[in-house]
Protein backbone atom coordinates (compact mmCIF):
# COMPACT_ATOMS: atom_id res chain seq x y z
CA UNK A 1 0.00 0.00 0.00
CA UNK A 2 1.08 3.57 -0.68
CA UNK A 3 2.38 4.86 2.71
CA UNK A 4 0.47 8.13 2.27
CA UNK A 5 -2.83 6.29 1.77
CA UNK A 6 -2.00 3.91 4.59
CA UNK A 7 -1.40 6.77 7.02
CA UNK A 8 -4.58 8.52 5.86
CA UNK A 9 -6.51 5.33 6.65
CA UNK A 10 -5.00 5.10 10.14
CA UNK A 11 -5.81 8.76 10.85
CA UNK A 12 -9.38 8.53 9.49
CA UNK A 13 -10.04 5.52 11.73
CA UNK A 14 -8.56 7.27 14.80
CA UNK A 15 -5.69 4.78 15.08
CA UNK A 16 -3.15 7.60 14.82
CA UNK A 17 -3.64 11.26 15.73
CA UNK A 18 -3.45 13.73 12.85
CA UNK A 19 -0.27 15.40 14.12
CA UNK A 20 3.32 15.10 12.89
CA UNK A 21 4.44 14.10 16.40
CA UNK A 22 1.96 11.22 16.68
CA UNK A 23 2.70 10.00 13.15
CA UNK A 24 6.44 10.05 13.93
CA UNK A 25 5.97 8.20 17.22
CA UNK A 26 3.87 5.53 15.48
CA UNK A 27 6.54 5.00 12.81
CA UNK A 28 9.32 4.89 15.39
CA UNK A 29 7.68 2.50 17.86
CA UNK A 30 5.23 0.28 15.93
CA UNK A 31 6.39 -3.25 15.13
CA UNK A 32 6.33 -4.84 11.68
CA UNK A 33 6.14 -1.67 9.57
CA UNK A 34 7.91 -1.57 6.21
CA UNK A 35 11.06 0.47 6.76
CA UNK A 36 11.07 1.25 3.04
CA UNK A 37 7.61 2.81 3.35
CA UNK A 38 8.72 4.79 6.43
CA UNK A 39 11.62 6.23 4.45
CA UNK A 40 9.42 7.13 1.50
CA UNK A 41 6.81 8.83 3.70
CA UNK A 42 9.28 10.84 5.77
CA UNK A 43 11.19 11.92 2.67
CA UNK A 44 8.21 13.68 1.08
CA UNK A 45 8.49 17.42 0.60
CA UNK A 46 5.21 18.76 2.00
CA UNK A 47 5.16 20.56 5.36
CA UNK A 48 3.34 17.85 7.34
CA UNK A 49 5.78 15.13 6.27
CA UNK A 50 8.75 17.40 6.96
CA UNK A 51 7.46 18.09 10.47
CA UNK A 52 6.95 14.34 10.95
CA UNK A 53 10.52 13.74 9.78
CA UNK A 54 11.88 16.24 12.31
CA UNK A 55 9.85 14.65 15.10
CA UNK A 56 10.98 11.18 14.00
CA UNK A 57 14.67 12.17 14.06
CA UNK A 58 14.22 13.87 17.46
CA UNK A 59 13.09 10.53 18.91
CA UNK A 60 16.65 9.26 18.41
CA UNK A 61 19.11 9.66 21.27
CA UNK A 62 22.64 10.46 20.06
CA UNK A 63 24.10 12.10 23.19
CA UNK A 64 27.77 11.24 23.87
CA UNK A 65 27.74 8.88 20.87
CA UNK A 66 30.37 8.93 18.14
CA UNK A 67 29.17 9.66 14.62
CA UNK A 68 29.41 6.08 13.32
CA UNK A 69 27.32 4.68 16.19
CA UNK A 70 24.75 7.44 15.72
CA UNK A 71 24.55 6.59 12.01
CA UNK A 72 24.10 2.90 12.81
CA UNK A 73 21.17 3.73 15.08
CA UNK A 74 19.61 6.21 12.64
CA UNK A 75 19.93 4.15 9.44
CA UNK A 76 18.45 1.06 11.09
CA UNK A 77 15.19 2.83 11.97
CA UNK A 78 14.09 3.22 8.33
CA UNK A 79 15.30 2.55 4.79
CA UNK A 80 16.90 5.49 2.96
CA UNK A 81 14.89 6.22 -0.20
CA UNK A 82 16.59 6.31 -3.57
CA UNK A 83 15.90 9.92 -4.49
CA UNK A 84 18.77 12.29 -3.77
CA UNK A 85 16.60 15.17 -2.55
CA UNK A 86 14.82 12.93 -0.03
CA UNK A 87 18.16 11.66 1.25
CA UNK A 88 19.36 15.26 1.53
CA UNK A 89 16.42 16.27 3.73
CA UNK A 90 16.82 13.24 5.99
CA UNK A 91 20.57 13.58 6.44
CA UNK A 92 20.21 17.30 7.13
CA UNK A 93 17.81 16.53 9.99
CA UNK A 94 20.22 13.87 11.27
CA UNK A 95 23.13 16.35 11.27
CA UNK A 96 21.01 18.97 13.07
CA UNK A 97 20.00 16.47 15.76
CA UNK A 98 23.51 15.11 16.25
CA UNK A 99 25.03 18.58 16.61
CA UNK A 100 22.24 19.65 18.98
CA UNK A 101 23.01 16.70 21.31
CA UNK A 102 26.80 16.89 20.90
CA UNK A 103 27.74 20.58 20.91
CA UNK A 104 31.35 21.42 20.13
CA UNK A 105 32.13 18.28 18.10
CA UNK A 106 31.61 20.04 14.78
CA UNK A 107 31.93 23.69 13.87
CA UNK A 108 28.70 23.49 11.86
CA UNK A 109 25.94 21.07 10.87
CA UNK A 110 27.36 21.20 7.34
CA UNK A 111 30.58 19.55 8.56
CA UNK A 112 28.57 16.82 10.28
CA UNK A 113 26.42 16.37 7.17
CA UNK A 114 29.41 16.01 4.81
CA UNK A 115 31.28 13.58 7.09
CA UNK A 116 28.12 11.48 7.54
CA UNK A 117 27.78 11.13 3.77
CA UNK A 118 31.49 10.32 3.52
CA UNK A 119 30.99 7.46 5.99
CA UNK A 120 28.06 6.07 4.00
CA UNK A 121 30.18 6.16 0.82
CA UNK A 122 33.09 4.58 2.71
CA UNK A 123 30.79 1.77 3.79
CA UNK A 124 29.90 1.09 0.14
CA UNK A 125 33.51 1.28 -0.96
CA UNK A 126 34.82 -1.14 1.67
CA UNK A 127 31.99 -3.69 1.74
CA UNK A 128 30.47 -3.76 -1.75
CA UNK A 129 32.22 -6.56 -3.69
CA UNK A 130 31.52 -4.75 -6.97
CA UNK A 131 33.75 -1.84 -5.93
CA UNK A 132 37.26 -2.77 -7.05
CA UNK A 133 39.20 0.34 -5.95
CA UNK A 134 38.68 0.47 -2.18
CA UNK A 135 38.98 3.82 -0.44
CA UNK A 136 42.28 3.89 1.45
CA UNK A 137 42.74 5.42 4.92
CA UNK A 138 44.90 8.24 3.52
CA UNK A 139 42.35 9.01 0.81
CA UNK A 140 39.53 9.09 3.36
CA UNK A 141 41.49 11.45 5.62
CA UNK A 142 42.29 13.70 2.65
CA UNK A 143 38.68 13.91 1.43
CA UNK A 144 37.54 15.05 4.88
CA UNK A 145 40.27 17.60 5.50
CA UNK A 146 39.10 21.19 6.01
CA UNK A 147 35.53 20.39 7.12
CA UNK A 148 35.82 22.57 10.23
CA UNK A 149 35.47 26.01 8.65
CA UNK A 150 35.43 27.90 11.97
CA UNK A 151 38.90 29.43 12.26
CA UNK A 152 38.69 29.25 16.05
CA UNK A 153 38.13 25.49 16.00
CA UNK A 154 40.80 22.96 15.04
CA UNK A 155 40.22 20.73 12.03
CA UNK A 156 39.11 17.15 12.66
CA UNK A 157 42.15 15.18 13.75
CA UNK A 158 43.58 12.35 11.70
CA UNK A 159 43.16 10.12 14.75
CA UNK A 160 39.41 10.85 14.95
CA UNK A 161 38.85 10.26 11.22
CA UNK A 162 40.88 7.03 11.36
CA UNK A 163 38.78 5.81 14.31
CA UNK A 164 35.64 6.34 12.21
CA UNK A 165 37.28 4.65 9.19
CA UNK A 166 38.30 1.59 11.23
CA UNK A 167 34.87 1.31 12.81
CA UNK A 168 33.25 1.06 9.36
CA UNK A 169 35.98 -1.32 8.19
CA UNK A 170 35.42 -3.67 11.14
CA UNK A 171 31.63 -3.61 10.96
CA UNK A 172 29.61 -2.38 7.98
CA UNK A 173 26.57 -0.18 8.41
CA UNK A 174 23.50 -2.41 8.44
CA UNK A 175 20.72 -1.32 6.13
CA UNK A 176 17.27 -2.80 6.88
CA UNK A 177 15.79 -4.97 4.14
CA UNK A 178 12.13 -5.60 3.47
CA UNK A 179 12.94 -8.33 0.92
CA UNK A 180 10.33 -8.46 -1.85
CA UNK A 181 8.28 -5.69 -0.25
CA UNK A 182 10.94 -3.22 -1.34
CA UNK A 183 10.49 -4.21 -4.96
CA UNK A 184 6.70 -4.37 -4.78
CA UNK A 185 6.55 -0.90 -3.18
CA UNK A 186 8.70 0.45 -6.01
CA UNK A 187 6.62 -1.20 -8.72
CA UNK A 188 3.27 -0.03 -7.31
CA UNK A 189 4.37 3.62 -7.30
CA UNK A 190 6.07 4.19 -10.66
CA UNK A 191 7.04 7.51 -12.16
CA UNK A 192 6.17 6.05 -15.56
CA UNK A 193 5.22 2.61 -16.90
CA UNK A 194 4.21 1.05 -20.21
CA UNK A 195 4.91 -1.45 -22.98
CA UNK A 196 8.04 -0.87 -25.07
CA UNK A 197 10.24 -2.93 -27.38
CA UNK A 198 13.83 -3.56 -26.22
CA UNK A 199 16.65 -4.61 -28.53
CA UNK A 200 18.84 -7.46 -27.29
CA UNK A 201 22.54 -7.11 -26.45
CA UNK A 202 24.33 -9.91 -28.30
CA UNK A 203 21.34 -10.95 -30.42
CA UNK A 204 19.84 -7.84 -31.97
CA UNK A 205 16.27 -9.13 -31.79
CA UNK A 206 13.45 -6.98 -30.46
CA UNK A 207 11.28 -8.16 -27.57
CA UNK A 208 8.21 -6.56 -26.06
CA UNK A 209 8.72 -5.75 -22.39
CA UNK A 210 6.78 -3.96 -19.64
CA UNK A 211 8.91 -1.06 -18.37
CA UNK A 212 8.69 0.71 -15.01
CA UNK A 213 10.63 3.88 -14.15
CA UNK A 214 11.12 4.66 -10.45
CA UNK A 215 13.71 5.27 -7.72
CA UNK A 216 16.46 6.14 -10.19
CA UNK A 217 16.15 2.83 -12.07
CA UNK A 218 14.50 1.50 -15.20
CA UNK A 219 13.01 -1.99 -14.66
CA UNK A 220 11.66 -4.29 -17.37
CA UNK A 221 9.41 -7.36 -17.12
CA UNK A 222 8.19 -10.02 -19.50
CA UNK A 223 4.60 -9.67 -18.21
CA UNK A 224 2.79 -7.05 -16.14
CA UNK A 225 1.94 -9.74 -13.57
CA UNK A 226 5.59 -10.71 -12.93
CA UNK A 227 6.78 -10.04 -9.38
CA UNK A 228 10.46 -9.83 -10.29
CA UNK A 229 11.97 -7.87 -13.19
CA UNK A 230 13.90 -9.55 -15.96
CA UNK A 231 16.37 -6.67 -15.89
CA UNK A 232 17.34 -3.51 -13.99
CA UNK A 233 19.13 -0.46 -15.43
CA UNK A 234 20.37 2.00 -12.75
CA UNK A 235 20.21 5.53 -14.13
CA UNK A 236 23.71 6.43 -12.97
CA UNK A 237 26.36 7.83 -15.30
CA UNK A 238 24.07 7.41 -18.32
CA UNK A 239 22.33 9.69 -20.80
CA UNK A 240 19.29 9.22 -23.02
CA UNK A 241 18.82 10.36 -26.60
CA UNK A 242 16.44 9.85 -29.48
CA UNK A 243 17.81 7.75 -32.38
CA UNK A 244 16.73 6.39 -35.74
CA UNK A 245 16.63 2.65 -36.41
CA UNK A 246 15.74 0.84 -39.63
CA UNK A 247 14.03 -1.98 -37.77
CA UNK A 248 11.79 0.01 -35.41
CA UNK A 249 10.23 3.49 -35.27
CA UNK A 250 10.28 6.01 -32.39
CA UNK A 251 13.53 4.76 -30.86
CA UNK A 252 15.62 6.12 -28.00
CA UNK A 253 18.64 4.71 -26.24
CA UNK A 254 20.52 4.81 -22.96
CA UNK A 255 24.29 5.07 -23.23
CA UNK A 256 27.11 5.30 -20.68
CA UNK A 257 28.96 8.55 -20.03
CA UNK A 258 31.83 6.95 -18.11
CA UNK A 259 32.50 3.38 -19.34
CA UNK A 260 32.13 1.32 -22.48
CA UNK A 261 29.14 -0.63 -21.15
CA UNK A 262 25.94 0.52 -19.46
CA UNK A 263 25.79 -0.80 -15.89
CA UNK A 264 22.82 -3.20 -15.66
CA UNK A 265 21.82 -6.68 -14.55
CA UNK A 266 19.32 -9.26 -15.80
CA UNK A 267 18.01 -12.76 -15.17
CA UNK A 268 19.35 -15.56 -17.35
CA UNK A 269 17.24 -18.56 -18.46
CA UNK A 270 18.10 -20.38 -15.20
CA UNK A 271 16.91 -17.51 -12.98
CA UNK A 272 20.45 -16.44 -12.09
CA UNK A 273 21.28 -12.73 -11.89
CA UNK A 274 24.04 -11.83 -14.34
CA UNK A 275 25.68 -8.59 -15.42
CA UNK A 276 24.38 -7.03 -18.63
CA UNK A 277 26.62 -6.48 -21.65
CA UNK A 278 24.94 -3.60 -23.49
CA UNK A 279 27.00 -0.78 -24.92
CA UNK A 280 23.64 0.95 -25.39
CA UNK A 281 20.08 0.04 -24.44
CA UNK A 282 17.96 0.74 -27.52
CA UNK A 283 14.22 0.93 -26.96
CA UNK A 284 11.27 1.54 -29.28
CA UNK A 285 7.95 3.19 -28.40
CA UNK A 286 4.70 2.73 -30.31
CA UNK A 287 4.25 6.44 -31.05
CA UNK A 288 6.37 9.56 -31.30
CA UNK A 289 4.44 11.05 -28.37
CA UNK A 290 5.32 8.05 -26.18
CA UNK A 291 8.95 8.28 -27.29
CA UNK A 292 9.12 11.95 -26.23
CA UNK A 293 7.39 11.18 -22.94
CA UNK A 294 9.84 8.42 -22.01
CA UNK A 295 12.86 10.55 -22.98
CA UNK A 296 11.60 13.44 -20.80
CA UNK A 297 10.84 11.18 -17.83
CA UNK A 298 14.16 9.34 -18.00
CA UNK A 299 16.09 12.59 -18.47
CA UNK A 300 14.54 14.06 -15.33
CA UNK A 301 15.41 10.88 -13.38
CA UNK A 302 19.03 10.78 -14.53
CA UNK A 303 21.83 12.28 -12.49
CA UNK A 304 25.48 11.33 -12.92
CA UNK A 305 26.07 11.42 -9.19
CA UNK A 306 23.38 13.25 -7.17
CA UNK A 307 24.91 12.44 -3.78
CA UNK A 308 28.28 13.90 -4.77
CA UNK A 309 26.46 16.99 -6.03
CA UNK A 310 24.72 17.42 -2.69
CA UNK A 311 27.96 17.04 -0.75
CA UNK A 312 29.82 19.51 -2.98
CA UNK A 313 26.97 22.04 -2.63
CA UNK A 314 27.13 21.70 1.16
CA UNK A 315 30.91 22.14 1.22
CA UNK A 316 30.65 25.28 -0.92
CA UNK A 317 27.92 26.69 1.30
CA UNK A 318 29.99 26.01 4.41
CA UNK A 319 33.08 27.73 2.94
CA UNK A 320 31.04 30.78 1.93
CA UNK A 321 29.49 31.03 5.41
CA UNK A 322 32.94 30.90 7.05
CA UNK A 323 34.18 33.92 5.06
CA UNK A 324 31.20 36.14 5.84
Amino acid sequence: MDPKKGMEYLIENSLVENTPQDVATFMYTAQGLSKTAIGQYLGERNAFNQDALKSFVNLHEFSQTNLVQALRHFLWSFRLPGEAQKIDRMMEQFADRYCQLNPGVFSSTDACYVLSFALIMLNTSLHNPNVKDKLTPDAFVAMNRGLQTDQQQDDLSRELIMDLYNSIKREPLKIPEDEMEDLMFTFFNPVKEGWLFKRGGRCKTWKRRWFILNDGCLYYFQYTTDKEPKGIIPLENVCVRGVSDRAKPNCFELYSTSTEYVKACKMDSFGKVIEGNHKVFRISASTEEEQDGWIRSISSAISENPIHDLINQRKRRSRIASTE
